[in-house]
């Protein structure tokens, strides 16, 4: 076990973090119980998140260079507040790391990136079986929104809702 004077560090993804990503996400939906609906690919990370129009951002965390973490993002806007934000779409602590504070250091991190943005919310959802997740959330002042309901849509769906066009 690693002992818990061990160098934290937090750091922008890079394009070789791809295969380390995409590690966390499989490791994600097996705890969630859920590997069937992880379909991404090692290329998918790398082809949209990093460069000019990259359509995420992460946070990465090592602990003596080892991958401990990983904080996947984007910005937001509130046409309400007129002010942007960033929702976390995904919040990964490896098993060996958990109880070092690394998720809570990674959401403090990526607030803060985008707070120097102009940013003054952050928004994300959880799985409503992940307990530990919202226990740290609560802790951290990231409350439940009653008044929100997520929607979405996937698949043939969302062909049909974007006219039938495939991408």
């Amino acid at each position: 076990m690693q002992s818990m004077a061990a160098d934290i560090r937090i750091r922008a993804g890079e394009p070789s973090d791809a295969d380390a990503i995409h590690g966390a996400i499989l490791a994600m939906g097996r705890g969630l119980d859920m590997p069937d609906k992880v379909t991404c690919t090692v290329d998918d990370y790398r082809r949209f998140g990093f460069g000019p129009d990259a359509a995420f951002g992460s946070l990465i965390a090592e602990v003596d260079g080892d991958f401990a973490g990983l904080c996947l993002f984007f910005p937001i806007f509130s046409t309400w507040r007129g002010r942007p934000g960033v929702f976390v779409q995904d919040l990964y602590v490896d098993d060996r790391f958990r109880g070092r504070n690394i998720g809570e250091r990674l959401l403090r991190e990526v607030a803060s990136w985008s707070r120097a943005r102009g940013g003054d919310y952050l928004r994300l959802s959880v799985d409503v079986e992940n307990l530990p997740a919202q226990r740290l959330y609560e802790r951290l002042g990231i409350t439940w929104q009653t008044r929100d309901r997520e929607h979405a849509v996937y698949g043939e769906a969302f062909v049909a809702l974007a006219g039938g066009l495939k991408v």
